[in-house]
């Protein structure tokens, strides 16, 4: 009777943080893309930002699926979200291509860093209504990461402009709806 109780207790301890667990994965792949950028390990980093991105694609529906939200994870969602979607993948772009702005490719990397957590605190104290209100820091990431494979084919000029624009689109208050 014990072994049981134990085990059926357990097995509900899990269950309640699996989400958690993705959340954490996510976390920690968007850490080791930042120290993967630091090493100059450019392409290793751009991979570990993806499934960092597959990892925040499944938490949130992994608490909903097992009804395990929570405040909690809401906000731990959100902190794994300003590494992984906001500091990683600035930081690529700044260590791949806008340091060589000087002062200006740092400010425009702060700046985006900077909407991403404003992003992130507005969706934290707003309802969830089904839509979101201006563009997701993870949607924003993939796209700056996405556009570090491109840095041979475009001016370095683009990147910053992409930089400011996505920025703006996420501190912007058009509503997108959630999929």
């Amino acid at each position: 009777m014990f072994l049981s109780d134990y085990l059926d207790h357990t097995l509900k301890k899990l269950k309640a943080h699996t989400a958690n667990v993705l959340t954490l994965i996510n976390l920690s792949l968007g850490g080791f893309s930042i120290l993967f950028t630091l090493k100059g390990q450019l392409n290793v980093s751009v991979l570990l930002i993806f499934l960092a991105a597959l990892a925040d694609r499944f938490d949130g529906t992994v608490a909903r699926k097992l009804n395990i939200e929570s405040e909690l994870g809401k906000q731990l969602d959100s902190m794994s979200d300003i590494i992984s979607f906001g500091v990683a993948p600035a930081l690529l772009l700044y260590q791949g291509l806008l340091h060589e702005f000087g002062a200006p490719g740092a400010f425009f990397t702060i700046l985006y860093i900077g909407c991403g957590a404003f992003r992130l605190a507005r969706f934290n104290i707003t309802e969830n209504n089904g839509y979101f209100a201006g563009l997701p820091i993870t949607a924003a990431g993939v796209l700056l990461t996405l556009s570090y494979l491109t840095i041979r084919y475009f001016p370095p000029q683009f990147f910053i402009f992409l930089m400011i624009i996505l920025s703006f689109l996420m501190v912007s208050t058009f509503k997108l709806k959630k999929v």
